[in-house]
């Protein structure tokens, strides 16, 4: 999962014009020739798009440029608006929250946010490395990943019980709570499939 660029925008007016108050860009995976279009690219289509979008709304944008990126915009009814790009992979769940946060912050540090033309706001620089990972904004996300996390360790814990030499054929044996059907079963199974081994 990569997160491209965040933006924060002021949308105002009849027109809904956007205006950009920062940005943060992550684009490390592009050539030195490549970052000025690629940057100029998403800035463009962040605008535009959050200038569509509703105050109040949060829309996901597929980009035809970038098919394997998308844009998540959220507007606030206030008229502050923000903008993630990221890849398709990306949890949606995760980017909402993670913009909902940033805007949080960003309005009660710039409480000037209104009336600015541009703001140099650091922390969205450090919320850009943040974002990266989805599961530091989204509790679902990160429960899933500690679930993961277990099963391997527990797949991992078996396998290591297994080679300690405990031979599945001993354990069947040595086993009072399998029921004699089954260890006949298990040992026809065994016979039965022996006759095809290839040595």
């Amino acid at each position: 999962m990569k997160v491209l660029s965040i933006a924060i925008f002021r949308v105002e007016g009849k027109d809904r014009d956007a205006v950009l108050l920062c940005e943060a860009l992550e684009l490390s995976s592009f050539g030195f020739f490549e970052k000025r279009s690629v940057r100029e690219m998403l800035t463009f289509f962040s605008k535009t798009v959050v200038q569509r979008v509703a105050p109040g709304q949060r829309v996901t944008v597929d980009q035809d440029q970038m098919k394997e990126y998308q844009v998540h915009v959220h507007v606030r009814s206030d008229g502050l608006g923000a903008t993630m790009t990221a890849d398709a992979e990306y949890p949606t769940r995760g980017a909402y929250s993670a913009l909902a946060e940033i805007m949080n912050d960003f309005a009660a540090n710039v409480p000037e946010w209104q009336v600015v033309p541009a703001v140099d706001y650091p922390p969205l620089q450090e919320a850009i490395f943040k974002v990266q990972d989805p599961a530091n904004y989204d509790k679902i996300t990160k429960i899933q990943k500690d679930l993961d996390d277990t099963q391997v360790i527990l797949h991992q814990t078996v396998d290591n019980l297994l080679e300690r030499g405990e031979k599945l054929d001993n354990l069947v044996e040595r086993s009072d709570d399998l029921s004699k059907q089954s260890k006949i079963f298990y040992k026809q199974a065994r016979k039965t499939n022996s006759c095809c081994v290839v040595s």
